[in-house]
């Protein structure tokens, strides 16, 4: 039986860029080849979060990209970012039988009994991308994601050297936007920012208004102007992905700001709109996370099938980028 604590991190280059719910969408598709047990192919079940971004769906279109070159069967399901729509796909692989299931949580609490479930069925399951909180930690092997922590912490130290380029003087007033309340990338990044800020800037920094836009441009855009409305006078954002950023510069330019000199803007992820405003100077610095995870699922998924121990990956650090080296990077992001 392998390990949940075999914890696996991607690696991943700059370069390298039945019974659900009415509302959830499923997918059914298989290729030709085959892999793992005698020749059969293996069947992969997959609940993904939803398509609320642009890091999402290129993490959508590598896991089945990947799965068609692994010559796996997948079964994948959009959730549309509800809980209840991922137990019920969860539950609907395990009734079909599937070899492994792997799924991106919406949030981090509330799996135990689905995945209770699927254990008592021998049908072993991954996490992608996201973690969860269970009072066992043998429901699931292993983790294939990023350190979310570490993306917050990396965050506020770019943000130190955004504010030095930009010569801001005086208090920095923050804003954040959060991502999903209860997701675990919206937890992690603003503890790890939180830390780099208590330790290093408690007394030049603070977080004036903080709220979830769901990581969402329509939800960047209406918490940013509610933001902008009660605190006028913030000077930096601080949002947990690039498109709650980019709805954030609507309402800022809608201000009659300018988004970049007037509001410093730091972001998380590096998808290729996110490097657009950025060669534009309207976001100063981005923090990569990588979603192209499909390949290293999919080996991880082989090993888990035929029982082999899964090692514990350390994840390498990924890009940071300022608006200077926007436009070099523009050109090789894949997604």
């Amino acid at each position: 039986m392998l390990s949940r604590r075999n914890f696996l991190t991607a690696a991943v280059g700059v370069a390298a860029a039945g019974g659900l719910a009415a509302c959830a969408k499923e997918d059914d598709g298989a290729s030709s080849s085959s892999s793992g047990d005698g020749g059969k192919a293996i069947t992969l079940g997959f609940s993904q979060v939803g398509s609320e971004s642009g890091w999402r769906s290129a993490n959508t279109d590598s896991v089945k990209a990947a799965a068609k070159e692994a010559g796996y069967t997948l079964k994948f399901s959009d959730a549309q970012q509800k809980q209840e729509n991922q137990i019920s796909a969860i539950r609907s692989y395990i009734t079909q039988g599937v070899d492994v299931i792997a799924f991106s949580p919406v949030v981090v609490t509330g799996w135990d009994a689905v995945l209770k479930e699927a254990k008592a069925k021998k049908i072993p399951v991954v996490l992608t991308d996201r973690s969860v909180e269970t009072s066992d930690e043998s429901l699931y092997v292993t983790l294939v994601g990023s350190d979310f922590t570490d993306e917050g912490r990396r965050a506020a130290k770019i943000l130190e050297k955004v504010i030095a380029k930009a010569g801001l003087k005086g208090p920095v007033k923050i804003a954040q936007l959060e991502g999903t309340t209860g997701a675990a990338p919206a937890i992690e990044r603003a503890k790890g920012f939180k830390e780099v800020m208590d330790a290093d800037h408690a007394s030049d920094w603070k977080v004036v208004v903080s709220q979830t836009g769901d990581f969402t441009r329509a939800g960047g855009k209406q918490v940013m102007a509610a933001f902008l409305t009660s605190n006028p006078d913030i000077n930096v954002l601080f949002a947990h992905n690039d498109d709650m950023a980019i709805g954030a510069i609507q309402s800022i330019e809608a201000a009659g700001k300018k988004p970049g000199k007037d509001i410093l803007i730091v972001s998380i992820d590096g998808v290729k709109d996110g490097f657009v405003a950025m060669s534009e100077g309207k976001i100063n610095a981005i923090v990569e996370c990588n979603p192209l995870l499909g390949p290293q699922l999919m080996d991880v998924v082989k090993k888990v099938k035929d029982g082999e121990t899964v090692e514990r990956w350390i994840k390498t650090k990924e890009g940071d980028f300022m608006q200077d080296q926007a436009a070099a990077a523009l050109p090789s992001r894949k997604y």
